[in-house]
């Protein structure tokens, strides 16, 4: 399957301002381009390009004051499977985890494990442990959220959203993964596109698309596994951007400075 993707994004500025601009695709995904992926700006500036800690692709920019276009159009190659589905994975004890996965467990920015441990237990503690917990999670956090574009806040944590009972896939993504992690489940935020492939057409516009992934021991052997708690089906075409701990690790965009987003397009559509 191919999928053409990309974005144009404008930000309108007071000053020179500094960033860190998250719009690559991953590097897993890397391979699967068919045609190349570039970030353009308008006006050109210069750009310099690292990988974070989690292993994302960024970009370090001094924006011109004024407006500033980001932009990229692209197609990758996918497979056009849904999202793997393996009922059998089995939840590994703490002291078995890689060193590396260790900080999936921890409370972060958004996900607050001190204020939900003892509801995650008392209302999951007599799942099943392993892909079964974690589809009870996911189940009841689709229940428990009430989508709305309406209701994003930047500000909104697992522990507000658990309260507030609305919110935007971030909110979903934030919930699971605090839920999971009070169940000593490992759990990271990822980020990408996500097209309306093998779905009915949203009519809303299209945006970024957060969901979350879980370590468990699967039939060859650990691996990380995706879930979605906001659609809670297996889903065709998700291509990631970045990886983190929440959704501060994997901003599109991080403004030293002020920084209006003033346009925001995303495009996902599969080749025909």
């Amino acid at each position: 399957m191919r999928i053409r993707t990309g974005f144009d994004i404008a930000f309108d500025l007071l000053q020179p301002t500094p960033m860190i601009l998250m719009l690559s695709v991953h590097p897993t995904r890397m391979h699967d381009l068919l045609t190349p992926h570039v970030l353009t700006f308008d006006p050109w500036i210069p750009t310099r390009e690292y990988r974070d800690d989690f292993g994302n692709i960024c970009h370090r920019v001094i924006a011109p004051q004024g407006t500033l276009t980001v932009s990229a159009d692209f197609e990758v190659n996918d497979s056009g499977l849904p999202d793997v589905i393996e009922p059998g994975a089995r939840q590994i004890p703490v002291q078995d985890l890689p060193d590396e996965v260790l900080i999936y467990l921890l409370g972060s920015r958004y996900c607050d494990t001190d204020k939900l441990s003892q509801t995650a237990w008392s209302l999951f503690g007599s799942s099943p442990e392993g892909w079964g917990r974690v589809q009870a999670i996911v189940d009841y956090v689709h229940e428990r959220i009430r989508f709305d574009y309406q209701r994003a806040d930047a500000t909104r944590t697992a522990h507000d959203g658990f309260m507030q009972r609305e919110g935007v896939c971030r909110d979903f993504a934030h919930l699971a993964i605090t839920f999971c992690r009070c169940m000593n489940i490992p759990a990271r935020y990822a980020t990408g596109y996500l097209g309306d492939i093998g779905v009915p057409k949203d009519p809303a516009p299209m945006d970024f698309s957060a969901w979350f992934e879980v370590f468990l021991q699967g039939p060859q052997g650990p691996a990380w596994y995706t879930f979605d708690a906001r659609h809670n089906r297996p889903r065709i075409g998700r291509i990631v951007m970045a990886r983190g701990r929440d959704a501060t690790d994997v901003a599109i965009s991080t403004n030293f400075g002020y920084a209006h987003l003033a346009r925001f397009d995303v495009h996902t559509d599969e080749v025909v």
